[in-house]
């Protein structure tokens, strides 16, 4: 068994848009009982992207971090890194993984691409996931 981390591009796409193939891939993750770790830091992110992109009230904005928190485990970040230097807030998706000895990190971001392999860690987009299970 494995276990993943979502970046925030990532969970934004499975859980707002039905039918993505990043919401495909989240509800077999699930269905596999397969690990999904998180951060503070990750969902703070996320809470504000939603905030800032989406006209969502204030229960729909409850009802939706109640969801995901429902379904990741959150880790704490012990120390950070400075690896991504074009866009240092993407380092809190590697240091997720690292504190939670995360497998795989998903994302789309280009920055975290560029560092396909990490550490072990392996770094993919949703689509190229699907061969996991």
């Amino acid at each position: 068994m494995f276990s993943v981390v979502l970046d925030t591009n990532v969970l934004i796409s499975a859980t707002l848009w039905d039918g993505s193939s990043a919401q495909k891939f989240l509800f077999k993750l699930i269905q596999s009982n397969i690990k999904i770790y998180s951060s503070p830091e990750i969902i703070c992110e996320y809470y504000n992207v939603l905030t800032r992109d989406f006209d969502y009230t204030d229960d729909e904005l409850f009802y939706i971090l109640e969801k995901v928190l429902s379904f990741v485990t959150l880790v704490t970040i012990k120390s950070e890194i400075n690896l991504i230097k074009d866009d240092p807030d993407d380092n809190k998706i590697i240091e997720c993984a690292l504190v939670s000895s995360s497998e795989y990190i998903i994302t789309y971001d280009k920055h975290l691409l560029k560092f396909n392999n990490y550490n072990n860690l392996k770094i993919i987009k949703p689509e190229d996931a699907t061969n996991l299970f």
